[in-house]
């Protein structure tokens, strides 16, 4: 289990300490998608659905997420965040709305698990705000882009 970092030589699961790490400019990039049926896009895009601005309400839902990870994920480190941006973009080729949500702070961790976090709840807010309409909406391919800064350096998903 030593390429685990989030469990101890006895295999239990512990918080990593990071306090001799340095600090570095870290960035995490992440997307997911809201699967929906043309006519539900389409509430969205006149801005005409019962509960209101789906798109604005849902990027701030992202923000927050983003925010309370650790309060959510048993072992993350809660982390001053720097930057929290979230774009979401109807496609109608889809059709359904694209979020991709960019996190960044300067510390001892990396923030895929904010960005993840934020992707996750814009998209459960867009399914909430729409779910009047459409009970059948998917939330798909939620994933990490990409991730700079720390002791791994730089990855770019495939």
């Amino acid at each position: 289990m030593s390429d685990l970092t989030h469990f101890d030589a006895a295999g239990q699961a512990h918080m990593v300490d990071v306090s001799a790490k340095p600090d570095t400019a870290r960035e995490a990039v992440a997307e997911g998608l809201v699967v929906m049926t043309a006519e539900t896009l389409a509430l969205v895009t006149a801005g005409t659905a019962k509960k209101g601005d789906v798109l604005g309400i849902s990027r701030l839902a992202g923000i927050m997420g983003a925010k309370k990870t650790a309060d959510l994920i048993p072992l993350c480190h809660p982390l001053p965040l720097t930057r929290v941006a979230l774009d979401l973009t109807p496609e109608p080729a889809l059709p359904g709305i694209r979020i991709t949500a960019t996190v960044a702070t300067a510390g001892k961790t990396g923030v895929e698990m904010e960005a993840l976090t934020a992707v996750s709840t814009a998209a459960l807010t867009i399914y909430d705000m729409l779910k009047a309409a459409e009970k059948g909406m998917r939330i798909e391919g939620i994933r990490l882009l990409s991730k700079t800064g720390g002791k791994s350096g730089s990855w770019i998903a495939p």
